[in-house]
């Protein structure tokens, strides 16, 4: 899984967003996991152009397809650059992207009462999703989970 993530992620290799995103759709049914709509975790903008996409909209989409639940990308943006957390601690990694997530101006109006599902490659310490779910709660979202390929927990 760690290598098909990095071929994913750093090596262009788009095409396993689609069986990746289908282990997501099954764990999703296998979890018993009820959503309304699911969000990709965005990159910032300039990362995304340097990488030239999202993964965790890639994995999305698909997964999305297989759940036929609405994709709503534009309802969570990163606001901030945050330094890559691969190296940082857990508490390092809570203060890197603390504040770096805003709900759209009219994400009210979408996620009022909704179960929302987040989608990201990896969560090491569940710092991203956090402050993810965050603003989502904020604009009304009932609730917030994610489903992500790799975790240690």
């Amino acid at each position: 899984m760690r290598r098909c993530i990095h071929a994913l992620k750093y090596n262009r290799q788009r095409s396993l967003s689609q069986p990746l995103g289908h282990l997501l759709y099954q764990t999703y049914q296998q979890r018993c996991i009820q959503a309304d709509i699911l969000i990709p975790v965005p990159l910032y903008p300039q990362r995304e152009k340097q990488r030239g996409y999202n993964q965790a909209l890639l994995l999305a989409e698909y997964c999305a397809l297989f759940l036929q639940l609405p994709l709503q990308p534009q309802l969570l943006r990163r606001i901030r650059p945050t330094e890559a957390q691969v190296n940082l601690s857990g508490a390092e990694r809570r203060v890197n992207v603390q504040g770096a997530f805003q709900a759209s101006a009219d994400a009210s109006a979408h996620l009022l009462g909704k179960r929302v599902l987040l989608i990201d490659d990896v969560c090491t310490t569940g710092a991203t999703l956090e402050a993810c779910a965050k603003p989502l709660w904020l604009s009304g979202a009932l609730e917030v989970n994610a489903l992500v390929l790799a975790s240690p927990h």
